[in-house]
């Protein structure tokens, strides 16, 4: 939901952005569609495109999420101290990167060591 909220508009674009098949991200819609979670709507540019945008409830749900987050960060801080769970953090972006990891691909790209 976060990438349709960041303006991934449609299954194609919001494939791109996760790094998955048009295929992937239409059943992840039709999911979030079911729940609430997103609507579709006609391109009025366009009419053989849907345009997707997160409902209310979507945004409730992602509110939730990172309240949960916050509290779940919190507890590590105490746990391990702030500057550890910085440190940890940096560290992960470094090993992932900035980029989706493709699970499907082959040799699991992205998981390869230097």
């Amino acid at each position: 939901m976060r990438a349709i909220a960041g303006g991934a508009d449609n299954a194609s674009d919001l494939g791109r952005r996760l790094s998955i098949s048009k295929q992937a991200a239409a059943k992840v819609v039709a999911l979030l569609e079911d729940r609430g979670y997103v609507a579709r709507m006609d391109d009025t540019a366009d009419s053989r495109r849907k345009l997707l945008t997160v409902t209310p409830l979507g945004h409730e749900v992602m509110q939730q999420g990172e309240a949960i987050f916050d509290a779940l960060r919190a507890a590590w801080a105490v746990k391990i101290g702030e500057p550890a769970l910085d440190r940890l953090e940096q560290d992960l972006m470094l090993l992932v990167g900035d980029t989706a990891i493709d699970l499907d691909a082959p040799g699991s790209a992205g998981l390869e060591q230097d």
